[in-house]
């Protein structure tokens, strides 16, 4: 991927109780625009995570959209499934370096 190039994933389907990771590989630099999810009918916890240690950044019930998340392969994000079910869950971005 070039700098300026989309990053995205899904919908994935993560099962109650598990991440969504969005991580760009080692030497990469995404910034994260939206996190997707259904409105309204799911949870999710959204974390800053280094592989070690996270801030739960808040719960959503609905997309948060035109973000500014800056991440690399040691700073990532993780959006946690806290409903009973699995649900689809989405990301989308740009390329930076």
């Amino acid at each position: 991927m070039a700098s300026g190039d989309a990053v995205n994933s899904g919908p994935t389907s993560v099962a109650a109780g598990a991440y969504l990771t969005i991580q760009p590989g080692a030497g990469v630099e995404w910034i994260i625009h939206n996190l997707k999810l259904p409105d309204g009918t799911v949870s999710v916890e959204i974390y800053d995570y280094d592989g070690a240690n996270s801030i739960l950044l808040g719960t959503a019930t609905s997309s948060w959209l035109t973000m500014n998340f800056h991440l690399t392969n040691a700073k990532y994000m993780r959006m946690k499934n806290i409903t009973a079910a699995a649900v689809y869950l989405a990301y989308d971005g740009i390329v930076v370096k």
